[in-house]
């Protein structure tokens, strides 16, 4: 099993290259981008850089109060759905370069970095499907509906305008709530999405993404593999054990059992080995595992009565809900249905 990873940082921030279409859709409507970046603290002179870094909070933030100003909660995804390579600057260049799409996808996993940090994205071989899966690994910047959507979709639509334009995933899934539509976000993907999951994630048959289309152009990836990582080495403050670990369990929760041992078999190391620098940095399998449980369980309850505790459940691997119902109540010291009121 191949994959391809890349953990959270501790500052969390995005470049404007990663943005660019939002601002553009501004271009027309210059009041109320006016309002909008006076109102989340954003310069003019801030996004005509597009190597300049704002605080990641603040724009997910924007993107929310944006899609709720111009009346139309499918924004983030309409606007992913009409992404171009050139947006993303010398990322978008590797990704139309990749000979295959699964080439492509290991690229984007193993640089998102250098467009925002505090970002889990993994690529993972499951069986005769590969996952790629996005997720904002800062669990304080709530809602993020429209990053999500915008992230997948803008994924999504690199495939086809450098690969096949009659390119659909198998499935989407988002960890918010159900949208009032949700066959808006299956026109734009031609595929079945599915909420309240445990991270925002697209599946893909391997022989759909294996197929190549081109030669690779090694030298010029070479090339832009370096500007990449001097721009990710500007703001990387490292990765770890714990954030691989984060990332597996973001990958895995409610589909497979979380185990030290599946974890360890899925890192290439020994069991005792995860563990013991697990410890050094100063938890463990089992810690990180509830605290991410906790974190998404208090999220979906949040979101919206569509969410029941059984689905919940489901989302966090518990067997049943009463199994979840004594996690959560060891947690907060009431039963998860008291949420919110």
């Amino acid at each position: 099993m191949r994959e391809a990873y890349r953990g959270a940082g501790n500052v969390a921030f995005i470049r404007v290259a990663a943005i660019t279409p939002l601002i553009h859709q501004f271009d027309k409507r210059q009041e109320k981008a006016r309002v909008l970046l006076a109102r989340h603290r954003l310069s003019q002179s801030q996004l005509e850089d597009p190597y300049a870094v704002i605080p990641l909070q603040r724009f997910i933030a924007f993107f929310e109060d944006a899609a709720h100003a111009l009346e139309d909660p499918y924004f983030g995804a309409k606007l992913g759905s009409v992404f171009k390579p050139a947006d993303i600057g010398p990322l978008g260049m590797l990704f139309s370069l990749s000979p295959t799409i699964k080439d492509a996808f290991e690229r984007i996993a193993r640089f998102v970095n250098s467009l925002q940090n505090s970002t889990s994205s993994s690529f993972v071989e499951d069986g005769d499907a590969c996952v790629w899966t996005y997720r904002i690994a800062d669990q304080s910047i709530w809602p993020r509906r429209q990053d999500a959507e915008y992230s997948l979709a803008a994924s999504c639509q690199l495939v086809r305008s450098n690969f096949s334009s009659a390119w659909k995933p198998e499935e989407v899934h988002f960890e918010h709530d159900a949208p009032a539509d949700p066959e808006v976000l299956r026109r734009i993907f031609r595929a079945p999405v599915l909420f309240r999951q445990s991270s925002n994630r697209m599946i893909m048959r391997t022989d759909d993404i294996t197929r190549v289309y081109r030669s690779d152009n090694k030298e010029l990836a070479a090339i832009l593999e370096r500007h990449i990582l001097d721009l990710i080495g500007e703001t990387d403050v490292g990765s770890s054990l714990t954030s691989k670990v984060t990332t597996l369990i973001e990958h895995y929760l409610g589909r497979r059992p979380i185990t030290i041992g599946f974890l360890s078999e899925e890192l290439g190391m020994n069991a005792r080995t995860l563990q013991r620098q697990l410890e050094r940095e100063g938890t463990s399998v089992r810690t990180i595992t509830q605290a991410y449980r906790r974190q998404l369980a208090a999220n979906l309850l949040a979101a919206g009565k569509k969410t029941s505790v059984a689905e919940i459940a489901q989302t966090l691997g518990y067997a049943d809900s009463a199994v979840f119902g004594r996690a959560f109540k060891g947690w907060t010291g009431h039963a998860p249905s008291r949420t919110g009121k």
